[in-house]
């Protein structure tokens, strides 16, 4: 014990009683941890949604297990938080084999590469997070490794230097990328298997909450199960912090049971709205709208919000652009004419000339999300497919 505690304990000051207190016990801390980790599912049949993909594992991992033999080397792509952490844990627990993790940032040096190759099992498993920031020399030596398990390490420096091959037990690479133009052609053709990843749709959502809901031990009712799924983004990491929260929020305030009224309520108090949008996407939104309809570059845009640039490219646009409330426009980005009506604001003339500049097929995809349409909208999407004169058809003029 320090002199300072010592002496605290030794007195009957406040502060000595304050400084007896037990302390958090840091093994809690690992407990939830682990409950976090078990959270992921750990069989293929138990892992929803992204079904085109699942049959593709389950048809390679099948083979695998048939010829005895390790699975080929994957690659994930797709925004974060779709699962592509967990389908490399799956892959590693259905081949009854080994799984390491380790992420591009982390592997600097080649020797570091090095170090993991050789301390993996036969069949063993190695995911490699964010793979697209490996330095190039580490994805180098990864080439041999991937196509010949084996590793070439240079001994010595100089003329005295030589070079020796070793080798390595075979096992399986599985990448994961959010950035899949930013990988090397010869890395990504040494994948015998590249799938990417989808949005999730909301009874996929829907489904994922109920299940989690069931291992937090939380009452959650169909409304509730459905409300926080609405306003996920088609993201499942999403939606299990939004039940979280909402988890909290009726502990405290509510009645301990989700329902579809107390996950409305739970949700907005944290600042998500009926969009699944958080403040910084309305910030971006307001800032768009507020210049009616005059672009603005990635840059300035990221400044007037106060993040990244690639933070706002990588995890706020697509949403935005998949929900039809921005435009991405040769001169920068623009607000889209449902991010007026979503903020209740009047759609200015120069935001319609821009729509309806645009491709009418690529702007009817972008606004046939499932969701309901409003008047103005059909109008600015029936003002786009006008004829060559700039005068809309008539509907049946075309027969």
């Amino acid at each position: 014990m320090s002199p300072r505690r010592e002496i605290l304990a030794n007195s009957d000051s406040p502060v000595a009683e304050e400084a007896a207190e037990p302390r958090l016990d840091p093994g809690s801390f690992e407990d939830d941890r682990a409950f976090e980790v078990g959270i992921r599912p750990k069989r293929l049949a138990d892992f929803v949604g992204q079904h085109s993909l699942r049959e593709k594992l389950e048809i390679i991992l099948e083979a695998a297990r048939r010829r005895d033999q390790p699975v080929d080397h994957v690659l994930f792509a797709g925004p974060p938080g779709l699962g592509k952490t967990t389908l490399a844990g799956i892959m590693a627990c259905e081949m009854g084999a080994g799984l390491r993790i380790t992420s591009g940032p982390a592997l600097v040096r080649s020797g570091d590469v090095a170090a993991i190759l050789t301390d993996l099992q036969l069949g063993d498993v190695l995911f490699i997070d964010e793979i697209h920031r490996m330095g190039r020399a580490v994805e180098e030596l990864l080439y041999p490794a991937m196509e010949d398990f084996q590793l070439d390490i240079v001994l010595g420096r100089g003329p005295t230097a030589r070079s020796i091959r070793l080798d390595l037990p075979k096992f399986t690479l599985v990448g994961a990328t959010t950035r899949t133009g930013l990988i090397t052609g010869p890395l990504r053709d040494r994948f015998g298997i590249v799938a990417r990843l989808e949005l999730y749709s909301e009874a996929e959502l829907e489904q994922i909450v109920r299940r989690t809901g069931v291992l937090f031990g939380v009452e959650l009712t169909p409304g509730g199960a459905s409300e926080i799924a609405r306003r996920s983004r088609g993201t499942p990491r999403l939606a299990i912090r939004l039940l979280r929260r909402v988890r909290d929020f009726v502990e405290v305030r509510g009645e301990g049971v989700i329902t579809e009224d107390a996950a409305r309520e739970g949700l907005t108090v944290f600042g998500v709205d009926e969009l699944g949008l958080d403040g910084l996407d309305l910030r971006i939104l307001n800032i768009l709208c507020d210049l009616a309809g005059r672009p603005v570059g990635l840059s300035t845009l990221a400044v007037s919000v106060g993040e990244e640039p690639e933070t706002v490219e990588d995890v706020y646009e697509p949403f935005l652009l998949q929900a039809g409330l921005i435009m991405r426009t040769p001169r920068g980005r623009v607000a889209a004419p449902r991010a007026y009506e979503h903020l209740g604001l009047e759609i200015p003339a120069q935001s319609l000339s821009f729509v309806s500049a645009g491709d009418p097929d690529h702007l009817a995809a972008m606004s046939s999300r499932g969701r309901p349409r409003s008047g103005a909208v059909q109008d600015v999407l029936f003002a786009a497919a006008s004829d060559e004169d700039g005068f809309p058809e008539e509907p049946g003029s075309g027969d």
